[in-house]
């Protein structure tokens, strides 16, 4: 769309946007305290929830990796959208109508996201309405054969590619859309002489985000002339990434998070017929392995409880057995359980809904068994047991098996069983087991990669290290290296970044810590003239000290949707960690309240400690005096009065 998006629209999108509903799409939240909620950290992979959300501040922080932010910043990251695309989404999500003008925000350059998103809804429509055709006919009887009526192709979005080459090329062209904008969405390929459908005489399915956004598409042929493969999905494009997507995932996500359990299946018709049997947990992947970012998707949405379980269906053919096994190499990354459920005489969901009706597909997943246990009787499966070397063998691919169960307490049962299955003595497999195990910890994998401050603090090293070497250790002026053309000069270590682990333990810098955090997250409760006054009270700890001095550079802006983010501009980059960690800190108020009568209370008490600190000095004066009725004696006793005076004053406000 032409045109800038107005200033005071963004300000109004983000004061109109409830953040915790926003991340609560992409993030399973739990209450973490007034006005906090808590989660796993869609940034990076983590055990325990680091990452706090503030809807009331609109902000988000995560203390393990650092990211922050607000709104706009969480959709750029999250979905890799420009600023202008994450106002114009969050303003559709609310339904405010924004306003263009010259001047103000405007597009960054590069694929416009929000185009390709519009293109791939404009194709959904147009599919599902394809399959009300009359040549559709054929895709009709395909989904009514596997019990999926005209309601059920509704609720899950079903369409149909019409055979032709140029049929959704044409109807998305009349609407607007450029031939470059179509490749790029990877509904259309390219060819010599010009672009044409992707998707012909082919049912398909939407593949959607948390959110419902229509991210591609996965079609499945229908005619024994066409050539291609019998599924076919959307390419990689900059808003399609099979790796991090799960078809079903808008539909199931509410599930998944209440009952912390998710179903994993092989097919877009067994998502659906889980869906129609109650079993509203049940995603799929699109054309690709389940992997660790599929994991991380998971994780985000059940969270990090050990007892939430993911059950997995496979085929029963070689194919599945390779998958189940796949699956079982990420197993690791869960906390929850992993399971596999096989349904009798090799169905999958859809064929067992269709043979024995919603209630086999419910039983099924009650009938789960452990993923490890299912891979170790498929490892153990594969020898003669017959044979010496046949056993030998099987030990030896089953052992790492048990090695690697995260639960040390099951271990020794599932090796008693291996035995039991082998026909071996129970101190052979426990042998082969703990030889494993030991190999395992001497070689361990690739070592996780630093925190940010080992990264800073191995560069910094680094860099010395360079400089030395070309100095010398003992050089006392500038190297010789200074006069080789091809010398480029160690560029300066950036500046160590403040964070709350930085500041002294101490009960005085406690209660500098709190006074502002209060001051950050309820400026409007400890009001306009007693912050005023706060900015210019004496802090002992220096980096709580550059704290103050923006707190007091952004007083302007309190009670603005921009209050936090104008304390960051005021603050040196060096210090703008803490700044969030501050602003997102728990705060030790638990009934909301007494929250806000907590937050004077802390700055009234920094106050004080000044007004106290005074009186000392006075009462020393007027001790070194002596004379009680000297005049500056007097002058002392009528500012002590004073004083008194004004520690009443803030305890009355």
């Amino acid at each position: 769309m032409a045109g800038r998006i107005k200033a005071s629209d963004v300000e109004e999108v983000k004061r109109r946007t409830n953040l915790a509903d926003l991340v609560g799409d992409y993030v399973m939240l739990k209450n973490a305290g007034i006005d906090s909620m808590k989660g796993l950290c869609p940034f990076h992979d983590e055990r325990s929830p680091s990452f706090h959300v503030r809807p009331a501040l609109g902000y988000y922080h995560c203390f393990g990796c650092g990211e922050s932010g607000d709104a706009f910043t969480f959709l750029q990251r999250m979905d890799h959208l420009t600023f202008a695309e994450s106002v114009e989404r969050l303003a559709a999500r609310i339904h405010y109508p924004l306003t263009y003008e010259e001047g103000g925000f405007t597009r960054e350059e590069g694929p416009n996201r929000a185009r390709l998103l519009a293109a791939n809804a404009a194709a959904a429509k147009f599919y599902a309405e394809q399959l009300a055709s009359e040549e559709a006919s054929t895709g009709r009887q395909f989904l009514s054969d596997r019990g999926f009526g005209e309601a059920v192709w509704a609720q899950f979005g079903v369409g149909y590619a019409p055979r032709g080459w140029d049929a959704l090329t044409k109807h998305l062209r009349a609407q607007g859309y450029t031939p470059a904008e179509l490749v790029q969405s990877g509904l259309v390929s390219e060819g010599q002489r010009g672009v044409y459908d992707r998707f012909r005489g082919r049912v398909v399915w939407p593949i959607r985000d948390t959110s419902g956004q229509t991210l591609g598409f996965g079609a499945r042929h229908l005619y024994e002339d066409d050539k291609g493969p019998k599924y076919l999905n959307t390419p990689e494009t900059p808003v399609y990434h099979k790796s991090q997507v799960l078809y079903g995932l808008d539909v199931a996500k509410k599930s998944i998070s209440r009952g912390h359990q998710a179903v994993v299946v092989e097919g877009y018709t067994d998502v659906m017929a889980c869906h129609l049997a109650g079993v509203e947990s049940a995603v799929a992947t699109c054309g690709t392995a389940f992997g660790k970012d599929h994991i991380s998707v998971l994780r985000r949405i059940m969270g990090d409880d050990s007892a939430s379980e993911v059950i997995f269906t496979f085929d029963p053919d070689e194919a599945g057995q390779k998958a189940a096994l796949r699956a079982f190499s990420e197993e690791k990354r869960f906390t929850a359980q992993t399971y596999v459920a096989v349904a009798p005489e090799g169905f999958d969901p859809c064929d067992l809904r269709l043979h024995r009706g919603d209630e086999a597909v419910r039983e099924l997943f009650t009938r789960k068994v452990p993923l490890f246990e299912f891979a170790l009787k498929r490892a153990v499966s594969r020898f003669d047991l017959n044979s010496v070397e046949g056993r030998v063998s099987a030990l030896r691919e089953a052992a790492p098996i048990i090695a690697e169960i995260k639960d040390p307490s099951i271990r020794p049962g599932y090796t008693r069983e291996l035995a039991k299955m082998l026909g071996s003595e129970m101190a052979e497999v426990q042998q082969a087991v703990r030889q494993v195990s030991q190999h395992t910890e001497r070689t361990p994998g690739r070592a996780a990669p630093p925190q940010q401050g080992q990264q800073r603090s191995q560069q910094q090293n680094r860099q010395g290290s360079q400089q030395q070497y070309r100095q010398g250790p003992d050089a006392q002026g500038p190297s010789n290296d200074q006069f080789d053309p091809d010398f480029q000069p160690q560029a300066q270590p950036p500046a160590p970044r403040v964070s709350l682990s930085s500041l002294r333990s101490t009960p005085t810098t406690w209660l500098e810590r709190d006074a502002l955090m209060s001051m950050l997250q309820q400026g409007e409760a400890v009001g306009a003239d007693l912050l005023a006054q706060a900015v210019t009270a004496q802090v002992m700890e220096p980096n709580l000290k550059v704290v103050r001095d923006a707190l007091g550079v952004a007083l302007p802006q309190l009670g603005s949707t921009g209050w936090l983010d104008a304390v960051l501009e005021a603050t040196p980059p060096s210090h703008q960690d803490l700044v969030r960690e501050l602003a997102m800190a728990p705060m030790p108020e638990r009934r909301p309240d007494q929250l806000k009568v907590y937050a004077r209370e802390v700055v009234v008490s920094l106050l004080d400690r000044d007004l106290l600190s005074l009186k000392g000095e006075l009462l020393s004066r007027m001790q070194r005096i002596g004379d009680s009725s000297d005049p500056g004696s007097r002058r002392i006793q009528e500012q002590l009065v004073a004083l008194e005076a004004a520690r009443r004053g803030l305890r009355d406000e």
